[in-house]
This record gives structure tokens, sequence and C-alpha cells, in this order.
């Protein structure tokens, strides 16, 4: 009687070496993936990501009820940093606020870059003023980095705007409600956090007669 390992003595070698390429293959697409979901530079989420991640949240609060806070960080005179000190330095003053906030952040909120020097928060069951003091103390922990071994003779500070979703809401209108309330903290003097709810609808009065 004849077997197939009989007729086909490098048959188990080749199964061997397919089911290796397969492997790696599919590792090369979950590469892929990750790298499609992260900017490059600082490894944080992208602005796609993040606004999934958003969206995602958004889905959850309606399921549970539970609210979460959103906020926008814009690094303030980067460009005047990067002017003076090359883009080189900018990337590192970048780099260097996307790992604090990562190391300061819980694990359940989500951090991404939007633009240039505009970052994301996603802070999931998380009332405004508990954004904000979790915005405060990342404002103590960017200010407090070594920026004179990066930057000498330049502090490197944020201002931000934060919400909280209402009911309605959409990404866009969160995102929008965000950039409305760091706008206002630029014109407030930059290297604070602004907060911005959404007006609560207009009711008939009561009738208590």
């Amino acid at each position: 009687m004849t077997t197939e390992q009989d007729t086909c003595p490098n048959c188990a070698s080749l199964r061997q070496q397919l089911s290796e390429k397969d492997q790696a293959i599919q590792a090369l697409r979950n590469q892929i993936e990750e790298l499609s979901r992260h900017d490059p530079l600082t490894g944080v989420l992208n602005r796609r990501s993040l606004t999934e991640m958003l969206d995602a949240e958004l889905q959850r609060s309606l399921r549970t009820g539970h609210p979460f806070s959103f906020a926008i960080i814009d690094l303030d005179h980067f460009g005047a940093a990067n002017d003076q000190y090359g883009h080189l330095v900018g990337d590192t003053i970048l780099k260097t606020v996307a790992d604090t906030a990562i190391k300061l952040l819980r694990t359940v909120d989500r951090f991404g870059r939007l633009d240039s020097d505009q970052f994301g928060i996603v802070l999931p069951a998380t009332w405004l003023d508990q954004g904000l003091i979790a915005m405060g103390r990342l404002s103590n922990a960017v200010a407090g980095c070594d920026w004179a071994g990066i930057a000498p003779g330049r502090a490197v500070t944020f201002s931000a705007g934060i919400t909280t979703n209402a009911p309605k809401d959409t990404s866009e209108l969160i995102v929008r409600r965000a950039e409305k309330a760091l706008a206002q903290a630029k014109q407030e003097g930059r290297n604070r956090t602004v907060q911005i709810e959404e007006a609560l609808p207009d009711f008939p009065p009561m009738d208590l007669a």
C-alpha cells in the first residue's frame, strides 16, 4: 500500500513552508493595518482612528447613559519653536508631548494627533469637571518636562478646549464645540483649558395655576 508520504516525500516540508509564509503575510497585514491607524511621527492614533473612537464612545453613551468628555489641545506658539529651532526639534516636542500624555492618561482614554500641533483626547465615563482635572494634570506634566534639553530657553505649554456629550450629538458637533472652546482659550491668553457645554433646550414655562 502506497501512502501520500511515500509518493511525495517533500510534501510535509512544503506544507510547513506554506504555513510559515501564510503567517508572515498575515503578520504583515496586521502591521500595515496598525500603521494605517497611527500617526507615523508620534505613534499615537491618527485623526481617522480617533474619530472612530469618538463615534464608538457616542454609541456606548447612548446604550449606557454614561457621559464622556472630549478635548482638543493645541501647543502654544509651536510655529515659533519650529522657526527658531528647526523641524527636528519641533518633531521632538510633538513626540515628547504625546509620550507624556500616554503615560499620564488612563488606559481607557484615547489620545490621537488631529493636525500638525493639535491632539484630541476621548475621556470615557468622565464628567466635565473630572475632565478639567485631567487636563490640569496633563498641563502640569507637559510644562514640567525637561524642555531645556530639547529647546533651550523655551517653555512648552498648550491651550485646550473641552466639552461633554449631549443628546442627539454627533462626532462633528462635539469636535466643533471643543474647537470653539479651544479658540476661546487662545483668545484668553493661552496656556489654559476652556470648557463648553451644549445649551439645554428651551422648555415652555410650567403652568402652576
